[in-house]
């Protein structure tokens, strides 16, 4: 009897190696296109030739704080040149947690580097201001960068900012050596910024941003150093959909946020005050007013917003949804009634129980309101922001 079992795979293997790419890109699982390399040759070779991104097991899909120090983390210019080699096609290559990998262990990007268009550098302690211009002028299309934690500076910044002026996407989070001088370098040479992450960046007061393109619309500033002039700076593209400046320090005083107000905030869909506790009414009425396209406000623990801060968003904020006004020392009967005569496309308020926010006005809320559902939880993080960050 004639076996017919290699019929099959015979047949496939003689199809041209456009028809296999296409077979490749439509296998559903990681899994699948390992298999499917690991068959022959010929389809090795398609699979070198189809991969467009690469993250390593020492990333942080995998890495935990206590083990950042294994042995397996001693990736270095030998493995990046073997796999840059196997890959030639990459968009996107993730170093995030290899934090031995030195200036020296980059030089393979100056082969293969011209195509990547993100690559992450998160906690790479090892890389100093050599390497990443290094990478910078061997990687001249990249668009997205994510320098969290590293050791970069100013001088560092300004060299990437230079050979990759097409950069959309830039995260600084953590990175303490960076200032408001290196952010104007970044401004200046990169006319397609979209979002940037500055989040614990204690040297930068946000004057670095004056003159930002229209194109940004995502800042994280969490537990930033900014001060009034500094906001100004960070809206004035014009352009700012998603700011986050949660945990501000106590220098931006009560009317510090009134510049997100003043005209050029009139495009921010969501903004998150998240503890910034010193912030007053003045900031809140210039923000409910001049940012009529809000959508989701963060105020958790804003103690110092008072029964005027609470009837200007009533009366002001007309497409506000999402409201969070957890922990709120100075919310009070009449500033729940407030936000219940207004706000009329409210759909989450979260609130916490107790504070000077009686059972009968939370009951009269919900007669009143009931397309408003009260959530007691308090969310530490808005995640809605990461579709402006890949």
């Amino acid at each position: 009897m004639e076996d017919h079992s290699n019929i099959g795979l015979t047949s496939i293997m003689h199809l041209p190696d456009d028809c296999l790419y296409f077979i490749f890109r439509g296998l559903d699982c990681f899994t699948d296109r390992e298999s499917f390399g690991l068959t022959c040759q010929r389809w090795l070779q398609i699979q070198n030739h189809s991969r467009r991104s690469l993250q390593f097991a020492c990333s942080f899909t995998h890495l935990s704080l206590s083990s950042l120090g294994h042995p397996n983390f001693n990736f270095n210019s030998f493995h990046l040149n073997r796999v840059l080699t196997r890959f030639q096609n990459l968009q996107s290559l993730s170093l995030a947690g290899c934090i031995y990998l030195n200036d020296s262990g980059l030089v393979p990007l100056q082969y293969y580097g011209s195509n990547l268009q993100a690559i992450h550098f998160d906690c790479c302690f090892s890389i100093t201001d050599n390497g990443f211009s290094m990478a910078a002028i061997a990687c001249p299309s990249l668009t997205l960068v994510s320098l969290y934690r590293c050791n970069v500076t100013d001088v560092g910044l300004a060299n990437l900012a230079k050979a990759c002026s097409g950069l959309k996407q830039v995260n600084l989070s953590h990175c303490s050596y960076i200032s408001d001088h290196g952010l104007r370098a970044l401004v200046n040479a990169c006319h397609q910024l979209q979002a940037v992450r500055i989040s614990f960046c204690s040297r930068i007061t946000g004057v670095g941003f004056r003159g930002c393109s229209s194109t940004l619309a995502y800042v994280e500033a969490e537990s930033c150093d900014l001060d009034p002039q500094g906001m100004g700076g960070i809206v004035s593209g014009g352009g700012l959909e998603y700011l986050d400046v949660s945990s501000l320090s106590w220098h931006v005083g009560r009317d510090g946020l009134v510049a997100i107000g003043a005209g050029l905030g009139s495009n921010l869909k969501i903004l998150n005050l998240r503890l910034c506790k010193t912030v007053g009414d003045q900031s809140i009425l210039a923000i409910s007013k001049g940012c009529p396209l809000l959508q989701e406000w963060n105020l958790a623990l804003c103690n110092e917003v008072k029964i005027s801060g609470w009837v200007s968003i009533g009366m002001n904020c007309h497409n506000l949804e999402k409201l969070h006004v957890n922990r709120c020392r100075n919310l009070c009967d009449d500033g729940l009634l407030a936000l219940r005569n207004g706000c009329r496309r409210l759909s989450v308020l979260y609130m916490s129980r107790g504070g000077k926010i009686t059972s009968t006005a939370i009951e009269m809320f919900k007669c009143y309101r009931g397309d408003v559902i009260i959530k007691h939880e308090e969310i530490m993080t808005m995640s809605t922001g990461h579709q402006y960050f890949v």
